[in-house]
């Protein structure tokens, strides 16, 4: 990253970085849309014509428009974006007039609404596409096309000798519908090292094979079945070097399990290794969704869990390849695991207990919203059953991950609400005292429009001002959305988001 002094080498540096550097603009019609309290650039806004010529805005928010066509008459755009809101005239139509003219600009700003901000896409074709035909300058180093990526699934990022290392399921490529199914990855410099603020990008490296298309990490298992992975984590040597390990599973399909177990990553092939495969039979023993480093008096831990931290394991190489060694949370009677006939762990008199234990399976929502349709819990005994804040609605959480905040002084939750108000495109905040729970409270902070937004997944390592903002990104997708249009190409692609915990809304979350 480059810095500049303060003063008027500052304005100056500033202006060369935003001035066209070419004539291109002068081709161009220049609309960016601005969210009316930051300023800021907003992506993913749809603007459409009347005759349904749609348009959306690139990472700074901008459409190069060139259509001669509407040159030198008034046209009116539809302006849209999920959790933006713009005004209506009288007849309810949400939009604007312009008047496009060659190397003209037009601003249009818009009200967000979600709690979380969007800043921009961070993976897939076109990133800064229509800046780039204004002849603007983008803040990363590859604005149009990385490692030939179209789009990407579900990341995984982890801090690995001092860089922070990201993972991806299914990676569509631009030769071919059918890319790389065996994970792809890449590698960016921390921000204090060289590499970018997060409010303004990430340059990622990516992991290529000899086409220059990224590589499947997890080349060793059989062909046959797609590989997805995660669990992600580092261990350190008393000399100081790292370890990387990782949960690999091997599919049929989007259901059956063929092989899982635990992979080493061969710095030297860039590569996972197989190290231990495990019982498919028992998938909770093993590393999954975004650890969690947790420290107690007696020892050191790796908490996992998809959206609730609900199994951990000694943070050591013996006790993480042993399934024997991997301990879950759970209100289950140690040796119960008939989940038709469950019996829940009481004291005497009668109090429900969560606790550590080898012999029983874990405890996540879905299991106590069983146990209290069949009458074995009370709703104010679940650990993660949180209630919307102002609705009193319980949130189903499906995937996300959970940090410490030295802000907050609690530990936060993101995650998506399966069967909101769209079926997979409902963000949720919460927060709590333990990495276990209970988790009581939530509030939405990010919202779609019948389109999907999982997986997603905080940054700590972006933490800025002690905590008070975070960063978190997720897949943005029109897959179980029911929505047969997808975004041009943002769609399957990685969203980046940021959020103020100062935010009053958010305040009732932890009272």
């Amino acid at each position: 990253m480059m810095y500049f002094r303060i003063g008027l080498g500052c304005f100056a540096a500033l202006f060369l970085a935003i001035e066209s550097s070419s004539g291109a603009k002068n081709d161009f019609f220049e609309i960016q849309v601005i969210d009316s309290a930051s300023g800021r650039g907003v992506p993913l806004v749809e603007l459409e014509t009347v005759n349904h010529v749609r348009y959306v805005t690139d990472n700074s928010g901008r459409v190069a428009l060139s259509e001669p066509s509407l040159w030198n008459r008034t046209v009116f755009f539809y302006v849209r974006s999920h959790g933006y809101d713009f005004r209506k005239d009288g007849f309810g139509m949400a939009g604007t007039r312009v008047q496009p003219k060659p190397g003209g600009r037009a601003e249009i700003k818009i009200k967000r609404i979600n709690i979380a901000e969007r800043l921009y896409r961070i993976t897939g074709e076109g990133l800064y596409r229509d800046s780039v035909l204004l002849g603007y300058k983008a803040p990363i180093e590859q604005p149009l096309l990385n490692a030939e990526i179209f789009g990407q699934d579900s990341v995984q990022p982890v801090l690995f000798e001092g860089k922070v290392f990201w993972f991806w399921g299914d990676t569509l490529r631009a030769s071919y519908p059918l890319g790389n199914f065996r994970m792809s990855g890449a590698f960016s410099e921390l921000p204090e090292h060289s590499g970018l603020d997060p409010a303004l990008g990430i340059n990622l490296h990516y992991l290529t094979d000899s086409d220059g298309f990224a590589k499947g990490m997890f080349p060793f298992a059989p062909k046959e079945g797609l590989i997805w992975s995660d669990g992600f984590l580092t261990l350190t040597n008393e000399s100081g070097k790292q370890t990387l390990l990782a949960h690999f599973e091997r599919l049929q399909g989007l259901g059956k399990s063929l092989e899982h177990g635990i992979s080493t990553y061969n710095e030297k092939k860039q590569e996972f290794e197989r190290t231990a495969t495990f019982d498919v039979n028992e998938r909770w023993r093993a590393p999954h969704g975004h650890p969690i480093f947790f420290h107690n008096d007696a020892n050191n831990y790796y908490y996992f869990g998809i959206s609730f931290p609900n199994v951990r394991v000694s943070a050591d190489l013996k006790s993480i390849l042993n399934p024997l060694s991997y301990e879950a949370w759970t209100c289950l009677a140690d040796g119960s695991a008939d989940s038709k006939n469950p019996t829940l762990n009481r004291d005497c008199a009668g109090r429900l207990l969560y606790h550590w234990t080898t012999n029983a399976p874990p405890t996540g929502g879905k299991e106590e919203r069983d146990f209290i349709k069949a009458g074995l819990m009370k709703s104010d005994e679940a650990f993660f059953q949180p209630l919307d804040v102002e609705s009193k609605k319980t949130i189903q959480m499906h995937g996300g991950s959970v940090c410490w905040n030295d802000y907050r002084q609690r530990w936060i939750l993101i995650a998506t609400e399966s069967f909101g108000s769209s079926l997979l495109g409902e963000i949720w905040y919460s927060e709590a005292d333990q990495p276990t729970g209970p988790w009581k409270r939530a509030r939405k902070i990010i919202t779609h429009d019948t389109y999907s937004f999982y997986n997603p997944v905080q940054q700590p390592f972006f933490d800025q001002e002690d905590g008070r903002i975070i960063y978190l990104q997720g897949t943005y997708t029109m897959e179980f959305s029911g929505n047969k249009n997808p975004t041009p190409r943002y769609d399957y692609n990685q969203i980046m988001y940021r959020l103020d915990l100062s935010d009053a809304r958010l305040k009732p979350v932890s009272d």
